[in-house]
């Protein structure tokens, strides 16, 4: 036991406000994890996990990014990337180039189909983000609440061991 979290019983542990706090952070990230990812799926035939890495493609540009740089950033194995890019390449939306001055790597870019699907996808999320994500919260809390899920975000991005 914990010296004062004032935790002795099971009752307890579920009912402490930390515990419910980021219990409710946890359930409403997977809710809308659910909402918009099966938004994406009907309306643009693509997961969320393929969005988010159409996403990192698009802001990396040219010449790409490793397989290693991809699964850094969504904290996947080097296993788990390849399959996914795998699959967006057999979709069309991504494609496998020689790493300039190194025939031996490979890098990772989105093709045009990728681009064009990121873009139409993004305007279907950014509008379900309105709606789902900041409607509920009231306007003048919507910056700071943003800003600490930033912080949240990278405090918790740092604490991750970097893949060798």
């Amino acid at each position: 036991m914990a010296e004062g979290s004032g935790i002795s019983t099971a009752k307890e542990a579920a009912d402490h406000e930390l515990v419910l706090a980021f219990g409710r952070l946890q359930g409403a990230a997977n809710r809308l994890e659910y909402i918009l990812g099966r938004a994406l799926e009907e309306e643009c035939g693509i997961s969320h996990l393929m969005f988010e890495v159409l996403l990192i493609l698009g802001r990396a540009g040219e010449p790409g990014l490793s397989m290693r740089a991809i699964a850094q950033e969504q904290v996947l194995t080097t296993g788990g990337a390849t399959r996914l890019v795998d699959r967006m390449e057999a979709a069309g939306l991504a494609e496998r180039t020689e790493t300039p001055g190194d025939r031996r790597g490979r890098l990772v870019r989105l093709t045009a189909l990728g681009e064009e699907t990121a873009v139409r996808a993004a305007h279907l999320h950014v509008e379900n983000i309105r709606r789902y994500f900041l409607a509920p919260i009231p306007a003048d809390d919507r910056q700071r609440f943003a800003e600490d899920l930033r912080i949240l975000s990278h405090s918790a991005r740092d604490l991750l061991p970097r893949l060798p």
